[in-house]
């Protein structure tokens, strides 16, 4: 089934680009605090220990926190480009960890407002941007705005994250609904979102999960998302949110590495192979400014 015209799902403004120069994976979920972010975040470390070239994408325009969650100052933020101050690529920072991240502005409710035309214009930039990257990794707001549901149609592929909490698979199953209704506006089709669910006890539980959700989809929807995988509800994890460091860099032998890694490799067969992503890197430009990391309560 071929996806909805970008110009289409995006809205009405500037055309935009039917595909991106570089797969974008679109991380969502319906509910707030179901750990998006923190997904996105070691999914990009994973990613470019690799070798990948890896591009992190705040979507949360008005409420960003990829920064925080990764240590990071940004100088500038999407809002900055938007608004002419400079262009996206002054935007864009390089982590210690080896990957790029556009960060998003915090407690701007204009950029928080879903706008077609601003929607149609990050598109445009992640098009002329995505041909350095391998892969573009997007983190999404909560809910199920405008600007979510047409981010996601327009992704090559869409990963909802929740967790066992009955609110949190209910706005899960709510999202994809709203999905389903969304390509059936546009007169197109969105791929049907696979499943990461966070905070499980043991994979029997995400397992569970899992089923509940995907057999309310194949019964309303007609729709069956898959599994993805899963993370668990682990201290490491938990951990590394507090003190900024991502847990993708723990140790080896952790449950949580374990799970990430898991997670990766089904993502990998839809890149392009670690090989092809080396001999892009010797083609590349020079890379954007590091980013001063943020100090962490305890550090000296």
């Amino acid at each position: 089934m071929s996806p909805a015209p970008t110009s289409d799902v995006l809205g009405s403004g500037p055309a935009a680009p039917s595909l991106l120069a570089a797969p974008l994976l679109w991380v969502t979920g319906g509910k707030g605090g179901v750990g998006k972010t923190t997904l996105t975040a070691n999914l990009g470390v994973e990613l470019a220990r690799r070798g990948y070239r890896v591009l992190l994408v705040d979507f949360d325009l008005g409420l960003g926190n990829l920064d925080v969650l990764l240590r990071l100052r940004p100088e500038r933020t999407l809002e900055d480009a938007y608004r002419g101050r400079c262009r996206t690529e002054r935007c864009v920072v390089r982590a210690p960890h080896g990957l790029d991240v556009l960060p998003a502005a915090s407690g701007s409710p204009e950029m928080a407002a879903a706008d077609p035309v601003r929607r149609a214009w990050l598109f445009g930039e992640l098009e002329r941007l995505g041909a350095a990257y391998d892969v573009v990794l997007g983190d999404s707001a909560a809910g199920i705005g405008p600007d979510v549901l047409a981010s996601a149609a327009a992704a090559g592929r869409v990963w909802v994250v929740t967790t066992p909490d009955p609110a949190a698979l209910t706005d899960a199953y709510g999202l994809i609904k709203a999905l389903d209704s969304w390509a059936g506006a546009c007169g197109g089709d969105v791929a049907t979102p696979e499943l990461v669910v966070n905070l499980a006890g043991d994979v029997e539980e995400a397992e569970r999960v899992a089923r509940r959700l995907t057999r309310v989809c194949e019964r309303f929807l007609a729709r069956a998302p898959r599994l993805a995988g899963w993370l668990p509800r682990a201290r490491g994890v938990a951990d590394a949110a507090r003190f900024q460091r991502p847990f993708a860099l723990g140790r080896d032998e952790s449950l949580e590495v374990a799970c990430l890694r898991r997670l990766v490799a089904a993502l990998e067969p839809w890149l392009p192979p670690p090989a092809a992503a080396a001999r892009g890197r010797s083609q590349r430009r020079a890379g954007p400014k590091t980013a001063t990391q943020a100090p962490v309560a305890g550090d000296r």
